[in-house]
């Protein structure tokens, strides 16, 4: 079925039209059939003229150039921000000593070792450019030099096994001009998100694109909603198990001059609190440096929170109410006497036979098993995932099928509920689970 919306304009033309064409068939009788047939098409046109205007404000909310598409997530060791300065025969002499130079100065800030030239070129996979300006002789630029981890991670970034979110949907809220916004438009502020190279941070970072119905769902007014219900509806659609927010409200002295940022990180469906700071930029040139900035420090400020146990999944948003289950079978452990049977029927005068025994009320689950892969690097992975499937609420059993120290190992798990509800429950733990051909599959 589709909705037609009418204008108050639109109705007002149509109302002139429809007693035109009646002025006119009083005014040359009733025999006059084609009269009749010119009021008529006028009133036909004006409805449908209504009716076009109206499906094309319902399609406007969902189109238009909104939504920026966020870069894609590599494994590669990469570092941003080097400037260099270098003047040569001509522009692109200057432009291959800087490019030269700039790896060897990402390599140095990686803490790689003492290495010739050559041997840093062949392990770096791409140069990204930020600035820059090639003169005659002259090249001066701002670059990014991305590594292979296949062949810098030897000497590189092979630090310790490392703690891991949960995937978290980022929600960027950009406050500018008394209006708060989210993918309505392309702003500078989901534009800075969308191009911040994750890979290297623990967390688990979801973006949306923003485009078609997706501005609909994700607005600035979700961010303070409290519904868990409504909440676990939007994350299900992006296969997150919480949100972040963080806020960005941009200040400007005068068209064109100094821009005052504040930035908040909050994050849950409680908005909490998690850190706050301030940044400047003189102009609107300067605007988007400010605002790459301003996502590096935010993201530090989630890495620290993970690290301090802070950033954790709400158990309410993801175990599909299982929650409620155990606090309702706890309050009725309070409240059923000890050592008897709540449920027992009283004795009656006449009652010759013992009482039948009244059936459990509460439903039995069906019992089914799962296989589990895990990756398992050492032994205390292996006891971990085994500690924390164990002690998912319905498991019967788990044991380890196939092991595999430095590899995947596998598990099977013997589970009422089957894998969905382990699914959900692992990733109330903050595990990370993914499904396929009839296992599921959980990383940190």
């Amino acid at each position: 079925m589709m909705a037609i919306a009418f204008s108050h304009n639109i109705r007002r033309v149509a109302g002139k039209g429809l007693t035109w064409g009646l002025a006119l068939t009083r005014s040359c009788g009733s025999g006059d059939g084609s009269v009749r047939r010119m009021a008529l098409m006028a009133g036909g046109a004006a409805i449908l003229a209504a009716g076009a205007v109206g499906g094309y404000r319902l399609v406007a909310q969902v189109e238009g150039d909104r939504g920026i598409a966020p870069l894609a997530n590599s494994e590669d060791i990469q570092v941003n921000g080097i400037k260099v300065d270098v003047t040569a025969k001509t522009g692109a002499d200057a432009r291959l000593e800087g490019w030269k130079q700039a790896e060897k100065e990402a390599w140095k800030k990686l803490g790689g070792p003492d290495m010739p030239v050559e041997s840093i070129d062949a392990m770096v996979s791409s140069v990204v450019i930020g600035q820059e300006q090639v003169g005659p002789r002259r090249y001066i630029a701002t670059l990014g030099v991305i590594f292979s981890k296949a062949r810098a991670g030897q000497y590189v970034g092979a630090g310790g096994a490392t703690i891991r979110s949960a995937p978290m949907l980022v929600l960027p809220v950009l406050y500018s001009g008394g209006v708060q916004q989210v993918f309505e438009v392309r702003g500078p502020w989901q534009r800075a998100w969308a191009e911040f190279q994750a890979s290297q941070s623990p967390i688990d970072y979801v973006r949306p694109v923003g485009a078609g119905g997706e501005s609909l769902i994700l607005t600035a007014g979700q961010a303070s909603r409290r519904s868990r219900l409504w909440w676990r509806n939007v994350l299900n659609q992006f296969d997150a198990a919480d949100v972040l927010v963080p806020y960005a409200r941009l200040e400007r002295q005068w068209p064109g001059g100094p821009i005052h940022g504040t930035f908040t990180a909050r994050y849950g469906p409680d908005n909490t609190f998690l850190g706050t700071f301030e940044l400047d930029a003189a102009s609107e040139q300067e605007l988007p440096a400010m605002l790459d900035k301003a996502v590096q420090r935010m993201d530090g400020l989630y890495r620290d929170a993970l690290s301090g146990g802070e950033l954790r999944p709400d158990a309410t948003l993801t175990t599909s109410g299982q929650v409620l289950d155990r606090a309702f079978a706890e309050l009725r452990q309070k409240l059923m006497p000890k050592g008897g049977d709540a449920f027992a029927p009283l004795p009656l005068p006449l009652q010759t036979e013992a009482p039948a025994a009244v059936p459990s009320l509460a439903p039995t689950a069906p019992v089914e098993t799962v296989s589990v892969q895990f990756a398992s690097p050492d032994a205390a992975a292996v006891d971990a995932a085994l500690a924390a499937v164990r002690g998912v609420p319905g498991v019967r059993g788990a044991a380890t099928v196939s092991l595999a120290v430095g590899g995947t190992s596998v598990m099977r798990v013997t589970v009422e509920g089957g894998g969905e509800r382990l699914a959900s429950a692992l990733r109330g733990q903050g595990w990370k689970v993914t499904s396929g051909g009839g296992a599921l599959r959980i990383t940190r």
